[in-house]
């Protein structure tokens, strides 16, 4: 209590020098987001969107050019400026790089899975996605990992970053759910994440055989896509999201409370994925 109140002392001196009332500094930090706030996250998410559509691959100048046909007047130099407060960047090799590169690596990135998106039984096929969700906080992402036969979400990890290693915490979740009797497919788009050293580490050839979705063709990987339309469209568009943690709540919500244990699927018979799958153990 001694600390907090020394705290409060000091932020009010330094008020007082700046002229500024302590009641107008706690009401601004309290204060409703402005429609200039609003608009600029709305751009952020049309930024994301338009980023994660190109498979990670545009930079500002592509990104500000759809924008533009969007109807948005924005400069180059203000999009460049977002994607670096969101931490997001255009991937590219430079020549240099290339060279140190296996040149079969784009060939070694089979699509197993084929849109086969019936399998007969659990822990056949796995697939795995991220996406983005806005908040007032900035984006933060939501990578989930699906088990094709019953479309239970068996892993799941919410972030402040598109780095690798919140992938894998997923994946790893998914790995704890599931008891593993033999390989499982793992099927996912070309994202870095999911071709990266740690990410293909997490899921060794003894478990997993990788397949991954065809260049520029989003419905190699559809059932987990829906799930992300399906989760913004039922119920994360009902809130305004303040910040990650409460994203992690929402979610929670969902995918634990309702979506694999209530929500019936037509796929499952309109049972939910958790009675799906007892079912088809009996």
């Amino acid at each position: 209590m001694q600390a907090s109140r020394e705290r409060k002392i000091s932020v009010n001196s330094v008020l007082n020098l700046l002229g500024v009332s302590s009641s107008g500094y706690y009401s601004w930090l309290k204060r409703t987001p402005s429609n200039q706030e609003i608009h600029k996250q709305k751009v952020k998410a049309e930024i994301a969107e338009i980023y994660n559509e190109s498979h990670q691959i545009y930079g500002a100048p592509k990104i500000t050019s759809i924008l533009q046909s969007r109807g948005y007047v924005i400069a180059e130099k203000t999009v460049g400026n977002y994607m670096r407060e969101e931490g997001i960047r255009a991937i590219w090799v430079s020549p240099y790089t290339r060279t140190t590169l296996d040149p079969d690596f784009d060939k070694k990135l089979k699509n197993i899975l084929s849109r086969d998106f019936n399998p007969k039984a659990p822990n056949t096929v796995w697939v795995t996605d991220i996406t983005y969700i806005h908040t007032l906080s900035g984006f933060v992402y939501l990578t989930s990992v699906m088990d094709l036969f019953s479309r239970k979400i068996i892993g799941w990890q919410v972030s402040e970053s598109l780095s690798a290693e919140h992938a894998i915490k997923a994946i790893e979740k998914a790995k704890a759910n599931r008891k593993m009797s033999k390989p499982v497919i793992i099927h996912s788009d070309r994202g870095c994440q999911f071709v990266s050293k740690s990410y293909l580490e997490a899921t060794p050839a003894a478990y997993f055989i990788h397949s991954y979705s065809s260049k520029g063709n989003p419905w190699d990987n559809a059932c987990i896509e829906s799930f992300h339309a399906l989760i913004k469209r039922e119920w994360l568009n009902r809130y305004v999201i303040k910040h990650a943690g409460h994203a992690h709540e929402l979610i929670f919500e969902y995918i634990e409370a309702f979506y694999n244990t209530v929500r019936i699927h037509e796929h499952c018979g309109m049972k939910s994925p958790y009675d799906f799958e007892r079912a088809s153990a009996c």
